[in-house]
């Protein structure tokens, strides 16, 4: 995948409120309106899916850490 930086411009509201969610989820600035481009694109091809689950998958895709196998206890 090809990365292209573009200046866009947005609004102070927006980028304001993309400061503070990225302070808290460990993004940066871009990175945090990257990430709600993404949920919202995803609600919008999959409406019927809740937020949260989509939040959930989007955020599984992007942890880097392997696969455990699950161990099934006594029946």
């Amino acid at each position: 995948m090809t990365i292209m930086a573009k200046a866009v411009k947005l609004s102070e509201e927006l980028v304001a409120e993309a400061k503070k969610h990225a302070a808290v989820n460990c993004r940066s600035v871009p990175g945090q309106i990257e990430f709600w481009a993404k949920v919202g694109r995803n609600m919008e091809a999959n409406p019927d899916l809740p937020y949260q689950f989509v939040v959930d998958i989007l955020l599984a895709m992007e942890d880097d850490t392997e696969p455990t196998e699950y161990k099934f206890g006594p029946l």
